[in-house]
């Protein structure tokens, strides 16, 4: 059996854990600090039965609750609880996935009482953390996310042979996972509304989608297959330097998560999204020289960006991947190379002890 945690409302329940004046009240995370002009991160369920839903303008968010409480995203926290959350499960020595950052996927086998389990880590990571968690268990990793969504939030759900029909028969298509846009659209105009109708139409769906963790297509706890982050901007931006800062700031927080898991790539690519360009991406493999330094990402992502036929194009959206990702195990030779990896390793540890974003480079300032 497959056991899927999926935190309730994560950034927004992290807020509320922090500051109790929050707790219970319509809340929204944004990506950035001029809360009418962003987007919402994540919304607590208070928000959400206002119709309050993330990727939504927040200016549109205000005008359902002028009186909706917002914090500002703060990846460094949501990070850190994800990380201490991942730790305690992995203690329960089952294997253990990171299906993102606030979703976890474990392998029970034959275990004897799931239901117990689930039950007991829920209260365990409500204990440590003061923040909610729903879980899913079923036969495999499909049935089992499906399960965590059953009841929310704060809930358990098991699918097994007893109850597999009459769960899919009340379960809308499109809370299927993969059954969203464009995928769901299609079977939807085929007139198949529910999972069950999905399932008579294409048992291999759900049947084709084992226990094995290699199988599953969430992130391995061994290597992930790739390290993202992106932006939208509160409003479409010209400024070249902006721009640029942007993609820096994007690439050191890359670069960041890439070396706390010890990781390097050798694949970068760059996103951009604008009104001239619409979406743009393409991406630069260095095969013989892979990397985690945030600098040498932003290059590499400028490389990219010097690509455009357009000249200045105006910007509402940017974002970082790398990928090709293999572990750290090279050494440097070179002086420049020792020196430029001491300097990365103490910004890590001054970052890590005073909070991420101590200290910056300059370039960044333009983000702020």
């Amino acid at each position: 059996m497959i056991l899927h945690v999926d935190m309730d409302a994560f950034f927004a329940s992290i807020e509320q854990a922090i500051n109790p004046r929050l707790k219970d009240k319509p809340l929204i995370v944004g990506s950035r600090g001029n809360k009418m002009h962003t987007v919402v991160c994540a919304a607590s369920y208070a928000a959400k039965a206002l119709g309050i839903y993330s990727g939504m303008p927040s200016r549109e968010a205000f005008a359902r609750c002028p009186n909706l409480e917002f914090v500002e995203a703060d990846q460094s926290k949501y990070i850190w609880t994800s990380e201490q959350i991942f730790e305690l499960l992995k203690s329960f020595n089952f294997p253990l996935n990171y299906a993102s950052i606030d979703e976890f996927q474990m392998d029970l086998g034959a275990h004897e009482n799931p239901v117990s389990l689930g039950n007991e880590l829920r209260k365990q990571i409500y204990a440590d953390f003061n923040i909610t968690a729903s879980v899913g268990i079923a036969k495999n990793w499909l049935l089992a996310k499906l399960a965590s969504k059953l009841n929310k939030p704060d809930g358990l759900a098991l699918i097994n042979d007893e109850n597999f029909e009459a769960v899919l028969r009340k379960t809308s298509l499109d809370e299927l996972c993969g059954m969203g846009g464009k995928t769901g659209q299609v079977f939807i105009a085929q007139g198949l509304k529910t999972c069950w109708d999905l399932y008579l139409n294409l048992p291999a769906f759900f049947d084709n989608n084992p226990s094995k963790f290699d199988e599953n297509p969430g992130k391995s706890s061994e290597l992930p297959k790739s390290v993202s982050h992106s932006y939208t901007l509160p409003k479409v931006q010209i400024n070249h330097q902006v721009i640029q800062a942007w993609i820096r700031l994007l690439a050191e927080m890359v670069g960041t998560r890439l070396r706390q898991q010890n990781l390097v790539s050798a694949t970068v690519h760059l996103w951009l999204n604008g009104p001239e360009i619409g979406n743009f991406g393409a991406q630069k493999t260095y095969p013989n020289q892979a990397t985690n330094d945030g600098f040498e990402i932003y290059q590499r992502a400028s490389k990219v960006m010097a690509r455009l036929a357009a000249k200045n194009p105006r910007i509402r959206a940017i974002g970082v991947t790398c990928s090709s990702l293999s572990l750290s195990v090279y050494q440097p030779l070179f002086s420049e190379e020792i020196r430029r990896e001491g300097l990365i390793k103490a910004l890590d540890r001054i970052n890590n002890r005073f909070g991420e974003g101590s200290i910056y480079p300059a370039i960044t300032s333009f983000t702020r």
